[in-house]
């Protein structure tokens, strides 16, 4: 798994770079329009996502870690590929898409290209109770503890809708405590079953 791409840029077109690393490979990198205008040297250093599929290999490449978590985020939505979540990283950043979360907004969704009303509200039903996650390090430590007792709680099995709704409850502010209470909250609603 490739994780990170560092190189001289030998072409830059707005959606994707032809990167020469030191060991004279040359790899196409997929990049949202954000990222490709934020890059000014020929040197250049980023994180990827690598997606191995039947027929191809691609890499997608990201400027800094919240858009490659709003990336990774979106691709685990059912019918939303790589080149919608690239179309969303490139139409908002990670802090804008996160409050279009929060509020629920489908029309400020629905201006990604290739988004329509269905597809942009099943994103934000998929996504409910998760946009500090993609708020990352821009977010306060409790936001930050918050996201990791989810991530945690996702590990082990528990549905984004249960773990949104175990949280919203939990009053510690590390991600150690917020784990314990929100695992109580699961474990007595299950009994109740």
């Amino acid at each position: 798994m490739i994780v990170g791409i560092h190189g001289k840029v030998l072409k830059k077109d707005p959606t994707h770079l032809h990167i020469l690393t030191a060991g004279g490979l040359v790899y196409e990198v997929f990049v949202s329009l954000q990222c490709s205008a934020s890059i000014k040297s020929d040197e250049v250093q980023l994180l990827t996502t690598h997606i191995v599929r039947e027929d191809a290999q691609q890499l997608y490449g990201f400027g800094d870690i919240n858009e490659k978590r709003m990336f990774d985020t979106l691709i685990k939505i059912s019918g939303v590929g790589p080149k919608v979540a690239m179309a969303i990283c490139s139409t908002f950043s990670p802090l804008s898409f996160a409050k279009i979360v929060e509020s629920k907004d489908v029309g400020m969704l629905k201006q990604v290209p290739g988004i329509g009303p269905k597809s942009a509200g099943r994103i934000l039903v998929e996504l409910s109770g998760f946009s500090l996650e993609l708020a990352g390090e821009e977010a306060a430590p409790a936001a930050k503890a918050h996201q990791e007792a989810a991530m945690a709680l996702e590990s082990l099995g528990f549905k984004k809708e249960q773990i949104a709704k175990a949280l919203k409850g939990c009053g510690s502010d590390t991600t150690e405590g917020l784990i314990k209470e929100a695992l109580k909250k699961l474990s007595q609603g299950s009994k109740r079953k």
